[in-house]
C-alpha cells in the first residue's frame, strides 16, 4: 500500500482523534475525580487532531 502525504497525515489525525476521545471517555466515565485534567488533556489531543487535518495538502 502505498501512502502518500496526504493520507498520512489523514491516518494521523484519525488516530490522534480516537486517542484523544478515548482520553475524554476515560476521565468522564472511569477517573470523575480528575475528570478536569484529562477533558484538558483531551482536548489538546483534539487541537493537534485537527492541526494534523488542517496540514493535509498543504505539505
Amino acid at each position: 500500500m502505498g501512502l502518500n502525504k496526504n493520507s498520512i497525515f489523514a491516518w494521523a489525525s484519525f488516530i490522534i482523534f480516537l486517542v484523544a476521545t478515548a482520553i475524554v471517555l476515560l476521565g468522564v466515565l472511569k477517573y470523575k475525580d480528575h475528570a478536569i485534567g484529562f477533558s484538558v488533556v483531551g482536548i489538546g489531543f483534539f487541537a493537534i487532531s485537527w492541526v494534523f487535518n488542517a496540514l493535509k495538502g498543504r505539505i
